[in-house]
């Protein structure tokens, strides 16, 4: 025995080396034909749900005997006889010149010649035969049976290696199968769609978004309420290199304080009242990926302590673990407060907030995109013609003017709920726009229409200020009586109820100047 065991070593790299059984027979079998007198290996794989043993692999390139997916049943009393066989991992030798019944349902169809049987075997039981064949005038004699019998562990290894493969694969098809069945009642055809105004509106958001796609530094979206924080994260994610990992999205906002270190970090079975089983949470189950925390200007500060430390080190610890793990995420965070003012005010970790904000990126509201308007109106009308199965209606130019008219507090979010509603509204026949808006989110009267003058007279349509103008005097006002400061308790975008972003981006597209309310004081 001891002389084949240079064999052996070369058996079992061989078959770590290959995943797919038909390989790792192939590969093997010249190393055997030159040290035993083997001319035919072949593997076959016990299929217990159809009751056959198929042949999944030939150790012989010019032999007739090839892998075939088609198998021939056995009857229910010769498997129950060969898996009681497998059991007892007995080496059957069959001499060519014999017919025990086991042969027939042993040795495929074409092999005439002595084989050396042994049973193939798994965790969960017989798995599959190996079958070593010689033809004659050579034969086997009590040492090759010996090497045969622990030729039984590396194929049994290969074989098992085998399965797992196509058990993948077949997640993977029903995996695909579902995503297409989704798709499908979506009215989709990919899951990434094109962002409405990339070219235009945001065009300035997805330069900086291609930017820091390719790296993995932590990005910080800013942006008001239904903005679209959630599909510029979700771009981060599909033009990184973490494409084809999880794209997980956690609301830091809506997990129980005393919850957040078990959601966020997984716990151990017993850590707590009602934790019965181990839980991995957010950040592994996203390893490989990216992980979109929106609302984290949420977390309390006992849960900023441990994201500062996994964005420093990628390593934790599960609640009342040990154990110190290590993962591989890119964290997109998002929030709508002001998380320097934040900071001012001690709710928000300083050493947290240059974490996060490593890369910030602002996203304009909706009424800051009014050119984007009649696409992302259309993109929605005909996503809800789709959803409720309407014929495809486009919103009129009247319809447009009438939805820039309006605010838009619920920003992108709103306008999707708008267009849903108008389009249920008008039954397929029309987009009830004008209702739609009206129901409960009227367009809010111009800043100076039908108001009075400091002096008291009324001013007619034609001596009526620009809303431009009437913005810049009261963004002024506000400045000037805050010494110029922006963000803050005392800042002007606290007194205009405004975020400092928002408010920022205003300035400039007004042209207003903040240092020059420096000096002035408040009056």
């Amino acid at each position: 025995m001891q002389r084949f065991m240079p064999l052996l070593l070369k058996v079992w790299r061989t078959a770590c080396q290959h995943i797919e059984i038909g390989e790792s027979t192939s590969g093997i079998g010249p190393l055997l034909r030159k040290h035993l007198p083997v001319d035919l290996v072949v593997v076959r794989r016990i299929d217990l749900e159809r009751s056959c043993l198929d042949t999944v692999g030939v150790g012989a390139p010019s032999s007739k005997i090839q892998p075939r997916e088609k198998c021939s049943p056995l009857e229910a009393e010769d498997l129950e006889r060969l898996l009681a066989w497998c059991q007892r991992g007995e080496v059957l030798r069959l001499p060519r010149d014999e017919e025990p019944i086991a042969r027939e349902l042993i040795v495929p169809d074409g092999v005439d010649g002595e084989a050396l049987v042994g049973p193939l075997r798994s965790q969960d039981g017989p798995s599959g035969l190996l079958l070593l064949v010689t033809f004659p005038p050579r034969s086997f004699d009590k040492s090759h049976e010996e090497v045969s019998r622990v030729l039984v562990e590396p194929f049994s290894a290969a074989l098992e290696n085998d399965r797992q493969l196509r058990a993948i694969r077949r997640h993977q098809e029903a995996a695909e199968a579902d995503r297409y069945s989704l798709l499908t009642k979506l009215g989709r055809q990919e899951i990434s769609e094109a962002i409405v105004g990339a070219e235009s509106g945001l065009r300035t958001v997805m330069e900086r978004v291609q930017l820091v796609a390719c790296s993995d530094v932590p990005v910080l979206l800013f942006g008001e309420t239904g903005s679209g924080k959630e599909v510029i994260a979700r771009a981060v994610h599909a033009r990184s290199g973490r494409e084809s990992g999880p794209f997980l999205r956690v609301n830091c906002g809506a997990i129980p304080p005393e919850l957040v270190d078990s959601e966020l970090f997984g716990h151990e079975r017993g850590s707590f009242t009602g934790a019965v089983a181990m839980r991995k949470g957010w950040f592994e189950r996203a390893d490989g990926g990216t992980l979109f925390l929106d609302e984290v200007g949420e977390l309390p500060l006992a849960a900023q302590v441990r994201l500062l430390r996994i964005l420093q080190d990628g390593t934790f610890e599960r609640v009342g673990g040990q154990r110190q793990l290590v993962v591989d995420v890119r964290v997109v965070a998002a929030t709508n407060r002001d998380l320097h003012a934040m900071v001012a005010d001690g709710q928000f970790r300083d050493d947290l907030w240059y974490r996060l904000a490593v890369f910030p990126i602002q996203l304009p509201s909706l009424r800051d995109r009014p050119g984007d308007m009649p696409a992302l109106a259309t993109h929605f009308a005909l996503r809800a013609a789709k959803r409720f199965g309407l014929p495809i209606l486009a919103p009129s130019p009247d319809d447009v003017n009438l939805l820039l008219a309006y605010d838009w507090p619920g920003n992108i979010r709103e306008l999707a709920a708008v267009i849903d509603r108008a389009a249920i509204l008008g039954n397929g026949k029309r987009l009830e726009i004008a209702t739609a808006v009206g129901s409960d989110c009227g367009p809010r009267p111009s800043v100076g229409n039908g108001a009075r003058t400091s002096s008291g007279a009324s001013k007619t349509p034609g001596e009526l200020p620009t809303l431009d103008t009437v913005m810049s005097e009261h963004i002024g006002a506000a400045l000037r009586a805050a010494s110029g400061r922006v963000e803050g308790p005392q800042g002007a975008a606290a007194m205009l109820a405004i975020n400092p972003h928002t408010l920022r981006a205003r300035m400039r597209k007004l042209g207003i100047d903040w240092t020059e309310y420096r000096q002035t004081g408040p009056t």
